[in-house]
């Protein structure tokens, strides 16, 4: 594993130092935690923002859409457990 160094403000440092005492962990596993998690919900978001621009791209090249009053009333049914059957794609124009 490599070693990196962090420069904290003390006020900082003695927080963390509480929180990882409170959850039975070290200060060390601590920081790697919330590294991890910080990491992971970055390349979640950015994972999205790609489905979603290349969705766009989808929609914008083929005019190939669903109606979305069809999508929620499909997503709320499937909540409920609710037999529903999907919706269907349109041609916008």
């Amino acid at each position: 594993m490599a070693t990196t160094s962090l420069k904290l403000p003390s006020s900082l440092k003695e927080r963390i130092a509480k929180l990882a005492g409170d959850t039975g962990k070290t200060a060390h596993a601590f920081m790697v935690e919330a590294i991890v998690e910080q990491t992971e919900r970055i390349e979640q978001d950015r994972a999205f923002m790609a489905r979603a621009e290349a969705s766009l791209k989808h929609y914008q090249e083929t005019d190939i859409a669903y109606d979305v009053d069809e999508v929620n009333a499909y997503l709320r049914a499937k909540i409920q457990g609710i037999g529903l059957s999907k919706p269907q794609p349109i041609k916008r124009n």
